[in-house]
């Protein structure tokens, strides 16, 4: 039987183990993990005896990879949407309504001025004026719709809906890479409001579907999940095994894991590296040059979620809706804040008399933040939420989450440094990579990253066993 060896145990490694699991002729598959747990950025835990995801906590319904594994791992009947979905942005002195956009970008010029101001709302009608767009190559796409719409849309509304997915700042993430169906429509659109309003229109088709899902008890749940349901199907996992280099032998593949003094010594038919880039480019050094230096090159920003149980008695009453987004031009310490009680019908019943919520702090460049202790951070956060929505009531519980160098940065040309990385890769027969680096930081995406991988290494076996005698 061939071997697989899928190094890292992510989301996007243990989909692409569950995808060479469940998929035609199933090799020998193990997982090396080498961090003492699986998940990545997958988390959870208990605050006041309440469950709480520690980092993401939904998935995209809108593409199937996510709820398609959440099922067939048998969480099926867990899987839930959101209570609501109506979040606003802390601009000024009070949280706002959030205009209609495509991920920041306006479709409704009229609809910013409560948000950007009466001049600010002028110059983005204006922008239909401009030169057709006529896009021929990546930009990043603060930098063009301040360009186009004024530099109040890139610092209040992209900055808070895209720069905050990423942790990275507007001016330098790439429109192709983020906004793709965006950057699609401004090759050929005669201006960038004509194009979100287009796209607009055909999510408005897709009204009462839902954007998000999540699980009761928390989205990482699926880690355990899928962890017991390879176990299942005869895939070994090993944790707390960190692979260092890979190298090729006549056979297929040698990986070098554990400590210097005493390697491991694995040999595989293939392998599929699933681990953040950094990383992913050490272990390529020798193997695949070309691919190493592209993902050497890959910028990651760090983040922290600090997680809050108040009494529901002590809630504001004005304090409605999903939760809010906080621009970086405001100069607060939170970036965002989710109402975890009211957005998931499941916390609110968990918590009984506790409400829980979180807020995310940190930014690409603004790691000195995260240089505060736990018990600062949870006071600013606290003293924020104050401000914001009139909290006042003691925090019961906290949690403070770490996310050192978690999300990658997407930057201009992103897609093409993806393509040459993989296009490098390929030549070597048996290798694949995945994960949050490539093409999407969501699950979903990663999801689809983790099968995309599988299904290369399934064809490469498929090709060896043709021609072996």
């Amino acid at each position: 039987m061939s071997r697989v060896v899928v190094v890292g145990g992510g989301i996007s490694g243990l989909a692409a183990a569950h995808a060479l699991a469940t998929g035609p002729n199933p090799p020998q598959i193990t997982v090396l993990e080498g961090s003492p747990r699986l998940g990545g950025k997958l988390a959870g835990a208990e605050l006041e005896g309440v469950p709480v995801d520690l980092g993401a906590e939904s998935v995209l319904a809108r593409r199937p990879e996510a709820v398609d594994l959440i099922r067939a791992v048998g969480l099926g009947d867990d899987l839930v949407h959101p209570a609501t979905t109506s979040a606003g942005l802390w601009v000024g002195d009070r949280i706002r309504a959030i205009p209609p956009t495509i991920m920041g970008v306006p479709v409704d010029p009229a609809a910013t001025v409560d948000v950007l101001g009466p001049a600010a709302a002028d110059a983005v009608a204006r922008e239909a004026e401009l030169p057709a767009p006529a896009l021929t190559e990546d930009v990043a796409i603060g930098r063009f719709v301040a360009d186009r719409m004024g530099s109040a849309v890139t610092d209040k509304l992209i900055d808070p809906l895209l720069g905050g997915v990423y942790a990275g700042k507007a001016e330098e993430i790439s429109l192709a890479a983020a906004v793709p169906e965006l950057y699609a429509k401004l090759r050929t659109a005669p201006s960038l409001l004509a194009a979100t309003a287009e796209l607009r229109e055909a999510g408005q088709r897709r009204a009462g579907q839902p954007v998000f899902a999540g699980v009761v008890g928390g989205i990482n749940r699926i880690i355990e999940a899928l962890e017991k349901d390879l176990t299942a199907r005869g895939v070994e996992i090993r944790r707390k095994l960190a692979v260092r280099r890979i190298t090729r032998t006549p056979a297929g593949y040698a990986l070098e894991a554990g400590p210097v003094p005493a390697p491991t010594l694995i040999e595989a038919d293939a392998v599929i590296i699933a681990v953040p880039a950094t990383p992913a480019a050490r272990m390529l050094a020798d193997l695949v040059p070309a691919a190493s230096a592209e993902l050497a090159s890959i910028e990651y920003a760090s983040m922290a979620i600090v997680t809050l149980a108040v009494r529901k008695q002590d809630w504001p009453a004005g304090a409605t809706g999903s939760g809010f987004l906080v621009p970086s031009v405001e100069g607060r310490t939170i970036k965002a804040s989710t109402y975890s009680h009211a957005k998931w019908e499941w916390s609110g019943e968990a918590g009984g008399e506790l409400a829980v919520l979180r807020a995310s702090v940190g930014r690409l460049g603004e790691e000195y933040v995260l240089q505060r202790s736990d018990e600062e951070l949870v006071a600013l956060a606290a003293a924020d939420l104050g401000r914001a929505i009139g909290l006042q009531g003691p925090v019961v519980g906290s949690l403070v989450t770490r996310w050192g160098g978690g999300l990658p940065q997407y930057a201009v040309g992103h897609l093409d440094r993806v393509d040459r990385v993989e296009a490098a890769v390929a030549a070597e027969p048996g290798l694949a990579v995945c994960g949050a680096a490539y093409r999407g930081v969501g699950i979903a995406a990663c999801v689809a990253s983790g099968g995309k991988a599988a299904t290369r290494v399934q064809a490469h076996l498929a090709t060896v066993g043709t021609m072996a005698p």
